[in-house]
């Protein structure tokens, strides 16, 4: 018997450590892996742990299928945002600060909200936090959370297979944006529809921004960003317009982008050299903590995605601020001994160098 985790709340132990192959069978070695049962009874779900029994198909790719208006959108905002930057100078000073602050907000709307709460059940938020978490997400822009979370746990169960939304076998273009410019493989609607994601139809909260969605984004995605410099110290619409609404939304969207291309090629890989997610400081800093990839895709129950505390990780100090002021709990925290033993066994060894 091991410890697998903890609850840095109160301490829970895991069941039993098993062994199994890894990889889809390209790669022969034994892994220690919590018993499922009882990490679905701490967390109520086990849709983010890799499948390993996963085959793809066999015979030709299916075509790919490119979304023209997804295409065009994506270039119009990316240009806008050029445009944003290069109004920057001209700028009052309150704008850039806005434009700063709508950019943390919404970032946390996908780190603190979608991914380590909804995604992955790493915590538990009070009514408050949730409502918060979800403006937040709406500001962000990235698929309502109910989508976004059912996505992220396909992304996690079939990593770099067909089945993977953001596949990063298919390079960097395609796990980058890529993946959102054409159809999505019939693998990863077929196995997203098998998920079980009675928890996020149950979160009144998710099914509310599901049904409400498009005028929640009009409104604190685009408008409010918009009309705050406008209107409380007179800044022209067109900075207040280009910089802390496109320019911004523009800015995390590739944030969160690069955790599913560079996350996954460049980095080293301390704790699974068989699986392709690598540690990747930068990342982590423009993603507010999301870099530390190689342990999140080993430990993806860890409300922290690295062992590092704070170091370039906002959001887990938010997290932590959350739970100090009675609006979180549950935090779940792999043992320092899970660590180094996961690292000695199945890491690159690159932790022995710091």
């Amino acid at each position: 018997l091991s410890k697998e985790f903890s609850s840095t709340s109160s301490t829970t132990t895991a069941g039993t450590v098993t062994s199994r192959v890894t990889r889809n069978g390209d790669a022969v070695m034994e892994k220690d892996l919590i018993n499922h049962e009882d990490l679905a009874g701490d967390r109520g779900m086990t849709d983010d742990i890799f499948d390993e029994t996963y085959r793809e198909k066999e015979g030709p790719k299916p075509p790919m299928r490119y979304v023209w208006r997804n295409i065009i959108l994506m270039s119009l905002l990316h240009l806008g945002a050029i445009f944003g930057l290069i109004l920057i100078p001209s700028a009052k000073i309150q704008t850039l600060a806005w434009a700063i602050l709508c950019f943390l907000l919404s970032a946390l709307g996908i780190t603190a909200g979608s991914h380590r709460l909804w995604s992955h059940r790493s915590y538990k938020a009070t009514l408050p936090l949730r409502i918060f978490l979800t403006i937040a997400n709406s500001m962000a822009f990235q698929n309502d959370i109910y989508e976004w979370a059912r996505d992220h746990r396909v992304h996690h169960k079939f990593s770099e297979t067909d089945a993977d939304p953001h596949n990063a076998m298919r390079g960097f273009f395609f796990s980058h944006v890529g993946w959102l410019l054409v159809r999505k493989h019939p693998d990863v609607i077929e196995k997203g529809q098998k998920l079980d994601l009675s928890d996020l139809k149950a979160d009144k909260v998710v099914m509310f921004q599901r049904r409400y969605y498009k005028p929640s984004v009009v409104l604190l995605c685009f408008t409010l960003p918009t009309v705050v410099p406008w209107y409380f110290w007179d800044e022209s619409i067109v900075i207040s317009f280009f910089i802390p609404t496109i320019l911004r939304y523009a800015i995390g969207l590739n944030a969160t982008w690069l955790v599913n291309s560079a996350a996954h090629m460049f980095g080293n890989r301390p704790y699974d050299q068989y699986i392709n997610p690598r540690e990747n400081p930068l990342v982590s800093l423009g993603a507010l903590g999301e870099g530390f990839h190689n342990y999140h895709h080993t430990f993806p129950y860890d409300y922290s995605t690295s062992e590092f505390g704070w170091r370039l990780n906002l959001t887990t100090a938010f997290i932590d601020l959350m739970c100090l002021l009675g609006l979180a709990s549950d935090r779940k925290k792999v043992s320092k001994e899970v660590i180094l033993a996961r690292k000695m066994r199945t890491g690159d060894g690159s932790h022995k160098s710091g």
